[in-house]
């Protein structure tokens, strides 16, 4: 059986890259996991004191170990956006959990999918509806095949395969959707061609529900870590099962498996990061997320401490295969010469934005799309806003104001990190600068912005130029210059 195709992108031309590929023999298969909800003090490679990772401990010491790697945002959706569209989120919208994507961005699997490679999806999408008449479901932003969630699931998950109708799929979730893109690896092979596929767990996001054997290896903790350590040890087996599977397949060595979270740990999480802050804010403890890329026939073992961040993912992987960058602003960039052990340092800053998507809401804005297409399908764990299902929003934005900058927001460079947060004690709330030395300080305990003026009026005015490039692409105006 041949593999689907998906909806045509209107909105990117098609064109030869027969002479911008890479050769089709070098070419990797290219597989990216993420945890949700999965912070970088929650594995055993990073001293966890109680949790248990082999595998990724494992990976950690035979793949390249990207020791400060970070979520584009500290929330989920937009993190998942940057993945994507190797852009930061707020540029389209999706300011928040339950915000989509737009239509008109364009995908690192629309780009792959031209090139040829067989593009799958498996797990949480959370950018849009997964129904197949939504024009943010992941058939509509480039993938063949999906299995998958509007948002989180637990075990005995209940998936839309291909966007019809929902199937409970009994076991433990991560595992199921392993299993399953194994079996989608395993068609691209059986037709010749490599594949990209994106493994989003639902794991170890709330509610935690552990399962055995993994509960009984932290029988003296106490739920909800218990349950929550059980499910990531879970979501580590299961990708020892798709490493496994792809040596029995003889795809290992040529195939790029680049692991990460979506965002730093939740509060309950809290009590093993030797970092500040957690999920939902912009300091280390709520973007700080596990990164690690195996590739054997490529890389060496290595740790490095180069910055880099999820919105660097599809430029890399442009790079990597030979494909042309979208002609829009790109906020990642490529970490070639980072795999190839020519980057000592990054070459520019790494922005952070939580944009105010509540005063958005307020002001009761044109929706981007229609309510109807933005109403989920997939039931969840545990009700939210009376439901088990979720609807999506997404808001055109047409104008800009002096507001539209509100909001907490970091520049990370290579040493300094600027972090300005509205103080909650002011009436009204007014912006409270900070400076933080990340190599002397990385639990940003010592406010330097005061010592250096200088400095903090620099990279406030780098954050500033940025914030307003994103607020002309949130505009729609990236898409009238293509």
């Amino acid at each position: 059986m041949t593999l689907p195709q998906p909806k045509p992108h209107k909105n990117h031309t098609r064109r030869s890259f027969l002479s911008l590929l890479a050769p089709a023999p070098t070419r990797p298969h290219i597989i990216l996991c993420m945890g949700d909800d999965h912070g970088w003090n929650e594995t055993g490679y990073n001293g966890h004191p109680h949790l248990k990772t082999p595998i990724l401990d494992q990976m950690a010491a035979t793949g390249l170990q990207l020791d400060r790697f970070y979520s584009a945002h500290p929330n989920c959706s937009p993190t998942r956006g940057s993945i994507m569209t190797g852009r930061h989120p707020n540029r389209y919208g999706t300011f928040a959990p339950g915000w989509s994507i737009r239509p008109e961005e364009i995908t690192i699997a629309q780009l792959l999918n031209q090139a040829g490679y067989a593009c799958g999806h498996f797990g949480k999408w959370h950018l849009g509806p997964v129904k197949a008449d939504s024009p943010t479901c992941p058939g509509a932003m480039g993938f063949h095949e999906w299995l998958s969630h509007d948002n989180f699931f637990e075990v005995d998950p209940i998936l839309s395969r291909n966007g019809g109708p929902n199937q409970k799929l009994p076991g433990e979730s991560s595992e199921i959707i392993v299993r399953e893109a194994l079996a989608f690896i395993a068609k691209a092979k059986a037709q010749g061609k490599p594949s990209f596929t994106v493994v989003w767990f639902g794991s170890p996001h709330e509610p935690y529900v552990g399962t055995e054997p993994y509960l009984s290896m932290y029988k003296d903790l106490a739920d909800p870590l218990r349950s929550r350590l059980a499910e990531i040890t879970a979501m580590d087996h299961a990708i020892g099962q798709l490493r496994d599977g792809l040596r029995s397949s003889g795809l290992r060595d040529n195939t790029l498996l680049w692991y990460c979270g979506d965002n730093g740990v939740p509060p309950e999480g809290r009590s093993t990061t030797p970092y500040r802050g957690h999920k939902g804010q912009v300091y280390e403890g709520g973007i700080r997320v596990p990164g690690i890329i195996e590739w054997p026939a490529r890389l060496k073992p290595r740790k490095t401490s180069v910055h880099a961040v999820t919105t660097d993912i599809l430029p890399t992987l442009c790079d990597l295969t030979g494909i042309p960058l979208p002609k829009r602003p790109l906020d990642g960039i490529s970490l070639q010469p980072l795999l190839d052990g020519k980057m000592k340092q990054r070459p520019s800053p790494i922005f952070f934005w939580e944009f105010q998507s509540n005063r958005e809401e307020k002001s009761k804005p044109e929706p981007y799309l229609d309510p109807a297409l933005q109403e989920g399908t997939t039931p969840t764990a545990k009700l939210m806003d009376g439901k088990y299902t979720r609807t999506f929003r997404n808001f055109k934005h047409p104008r800009i104001t002096n507001s539209d900058t509100q909001g907490p927001a970091a520049m990370l460079g290579n040493r300094f990190k600027l972090v300005i947060d509205p103080d909650p004690k002011a009436k009204p709330p007014q912006p409270v600068r900070e400076i933080f030395d990340l190599d002397a300080d990385p639990a940003e305990t010592k406010d330097l912005a005061s010592a250096q003026p200088e400095l903090a009026n620099h990279m406030e005015m780098q954050l500033r130029l940025w914030q307003k490039s994103v607020l002309a692409s949130l505009t729609g105006a990236d898409y009238k210059t293509r």
